[in-house]
């Protein structure tokens, strides 16, 4: 099976003997594997396992515990992600488990699928039977391992500093691991699991609520709040704090006490470059550039008009030639002359010599004379111009006939092209009027005027702005119609008309067969549905070009008038662009605050994440009240030594509040000391390593043999003595 994976594989394995056990600390967060007897785990990795298939070759890899990142572009991780073979502190998926101890025994440097040592593994307080019983069946199956013999991890880290003095035989061990904590009681140096209590609160939670403080608190820096670096963030930055109520009033009112308690991570960021401004060097160059620039184009512009010239006075020419030769020739040739030029008739040749004369003098830059535009325009109107439009069509050939649809057309263009001229020439002189008039009234009486139109104004704006309404909102606008309306309340009355009619043609004639278009009342109903009576959008453009002038007129009579912006059809909405200011350092700075002390509370007070269980100093209480004895004596050496071990145990803080938590649950007077191991990660694993080297250990170990005779309910009452 294919690994992945930043670990070295040992080399020494075949220099232990098969009397040798091998120690592993199981944990939900870490895993660690070595040989008894020794002081430190060979192999250490995240009790983790991903699946990923390579890009090019869809092989499925491994991932066992860390990784480098680097490796990971080459697979696509979409469809399988970190998975654990823990539920809590329980393990219950043991295909996964299966991966993890292929992998760990493959870098603990084991050649075989036989593990031929006996091997000594963890496991939770109070594991349930199904998980030991599959835990004993896949290591005598799978590996075939010798013996095996199952331990609590805290009791071994008890036990281990118990020989260095940290704490007595009589004792409380306070566990805060990776998804629970456990407060185990000891008496004698042996642990009495029916004071033990349990709550779901750990390591793993606090991480996870400092990921989601920090998500919501930095939104645009998400991508950054890796599982990894939170965690890390949060063993360097958090603490316990004395008395979180105080703690929380203290950052509220700032200070300088909160700002030395504030830490910031400075995310990776690269200033903007500063833009000089140009040297009057520079300026020059660039203003250089621009007048060769706008010279190059000067001349390609003069070459271009030269080139158009010669080319319309060749033209020009041409036709003038033409019509001196047709001048000269016979009536009855005159046809076959002009089959050869491509010209239908003499007078289309005047008129290209004419469009010619024009594009020449508009190419020179000549003015138009007025009195070639007169003769133009006297021309246009006679009969000469468009010879065959009064001729039947059965006295003309073919080709007289297209150029009579041509004529036609032309005629009927230009026709068109002088009433448009002419419409706006009366429209100019009808606007000329009205401004006459409006100066004459103005002169007359000007307050008098400006009031008018003022007024006049405010009517229009009212006018436009109720049809909006209408439009919008239906004939509802006296305010109780506040919900939304339907499309039927948005039509107005002509088009109410039109709805009804279809609504009630299709009533009727939905019944039976369908004979619309029968009678002639079919027909006339088909016209009136068929008709268009809305008139509002034609006035809506007069009312907003009346508004448009009469705003004009009032800024320039009146310069404290500030007309009212409202976006019409003529008049597209200007959006304002929102001010951007360019990131600085500051925005990629992550400050942790109030979130130093806030995420580890929850060991305290887990109500904060939402679970309803007690904190780690009322754990205590409980653990001892559940003790089978009710001795004053005992409870007072359990208080005195307070053992903390476990990852959680490393916040600064942790023991003054644990301490000043179960002094306001014991009596007043009550002797507690609170103590943490030596090594609150790996105490646990060398303590089991401790154990395993001992000669007696053998005698705690059951083999395949005891397992598969003794059966589910021998394993369940199976307990090591850890006093040796």
């Amino acid at each position: 099976m294919p690994f992945i994976s930043k670990i070295q594989r040992q080399t020494d394995y075949n220099r232990f003997p098969p009397s040798t056990p091998i120690v592993i600390d199981n944990g939900a967060s870490y895993f660690r594997i070595g040989w008894a007897g020794e002081t430190e785990p060979r192999v250490i990795f995240r009790n983790i396992v991903q699946r990923p298939r390579h890009k090019s070759t869809g092989e499925t890899v491994t991932i066992v515990g860390d990784h480098d990142p680097a490796l990971l572009k080459y697979f696509d991780c979409t469809r399988s992600g970190p998975r654990s073979a823990f539920d809590s502190n329980v393990v219950f998926q043991f295909e996964i488990m299966e991966y993890i101890l292929d992998f760990a025994f493959d870098r603990l440097g084991a050649n075989g699928s036989r593990i031929d040592h006996p091997i000594l593994i963890t496991e939770c307080v109070c594991n349930p039977v199904y998980s030991r019983s599959k835990m004993a069946e896949l290591l005598f199956e799978t590996y075939g391992v010798r013996s095996v013999a199952f331990g609590v991890d805290a009791v071994f880290s008890y036990k281990y500093n118990q020989l260095h003095g940290i704490c007595e035989k009589d004792g409380l061990a306070i566990c805060p691991g990776f998804t629970t904590t456990h407060v185990i009681p000891f008496v004698d140096g042996e642990p009495v699991y029916k004071g033990c209590c349990r709550t779901n609160i750990g390591g793993y939670h606090i991480t996870d609520y400092l990921k989601q403080l920090l998500s919501l608190k930095y939104p645009h820096h998400m991508a950054r709040f890796t599982w990894e670096k939170v965690e890390d963030l949060k063993m360097e930055h958090c603490y316990i704090a004395p008395d979180y109520a105080l703690e929380a009033q203290l950052f509220q009112k700032g200070g300088k006490k909160a700002e030395d308690k504030t830490r910031c991570w400075q995310l990776p960021w690269v200033p903007l470059p500063t833009e000089e401004p140009p040297s009057e060097e520079e300026i020059a160059r660039k203003a250089a550039i621009r007048e060769r620039q706008g010279q190059r184009l000067r001349e390609m512009a003069e070459a271009k008009r030269s080139s158009r010239i010669n080319e319309l006075e060749n033209q020009l020419h041409g036709l003038e030639f033409l019509l001196q030769q047709l001048g000269q020739v016979q009536e009855e040739d005159i046809p076959s002359f002009l089959s050869e030029t491509g010209y239908a008739s003499k007078q289309e040749i005047e008129l290209t010599l004419t469009k010619v004369t024009q594009s020449l003098r508009k190419a020179k830059g000549e003015p138009k004379p007025e009195q070639a535009e007169n003769e133009e325009k006297a021309d246009s109107c006679t009969s000469d111009k468009y010879p065959l439009i009064n001729v039947p069509d059965n006295m003309l050939t073919p080709d007289q006939l297209k150029e009579k649809k041509r004529q036609i057309f032309l005629k009927t263009t230009t026709e068109g092209r002088q009433r448009a001229k002419q419409k706006c020439v009366e429209e100019e002189l009808e606007r000329e009027r009205k401004t006459q008039q409006d100066e004459e009234r103005r002169l007359e009486n000007p307050q008098l005027y400006l009031e008018q139109m003022h007024t006049k104004y405010k009517e229009l704006y009212e006018k436009i702005e109720l049809r909006k309404r209408l439009k919008t909102n239906g004939g509802h606008t006296n305010g109780s119609n506040s919900g939304g309306v339907g499309r039927g309340e948005r039509l107005n009355a002509a088009q109410r008309e039109r709805m009804r009619l279809l609504t009630t043609a299709a009533f009727d004639r939905g019944k039976g067969e369908d004979t619309f278009g029968a009678k002639d009342e079919d027909w006339q109903l088909y016209k009136l549905m068929g008709k268009d009576n809305d008139d509002d959008d034609d006035g809506a453009d007069e009312d907003e070009a009346e508004l448009a002038r009469v705003s004009s007129r009032l800024q320039e009579i009146d310069s404290t008038f500030v007309p009212k912006l409202e976006p019409t059809a003529s008049q597209p909405t200007i959006t304002e662009v929102p001010h951007v200011h360019p990131l600085t350092k500051e925005d990629f700075q992550i400050v942790l605050g109030v979130e130093r002390f806030r995420c580890p509370e929850i060991l305290f007070h887990p109500n904060l994440v939402g679970i309803d269980q007690v904190g780690l100093d009322e754990m205590t209480g409980v653990s001892i009240r559940r003790l089978p004895s009710k001795d004053k004596a005992l409870e007072n050496r359990l208080t005195s030594s307070v053992f903390m071990t476990g990852g959680c145990s490393l916040f600064p803080g942790i023991n003054e509040r644990l301490e000043a938590g179960i002094r306001m649950l014991r009596p007043c007077g009550s002797p507690i000391k609170v103590a943490r191991a030596l090594d609150p990660v790996l105490d646990a694993w060398r303590g089991a390593s401790l154990y395993a080297a001992n000669s007696r250990f053998h005698q705690q170990t059951f083999s395949r043999a005891d397992y598969y005779e003794k059966g589910e309910d021998w394993l369940r009452r199976y307990q090591v003595r850890y006093t040796l």
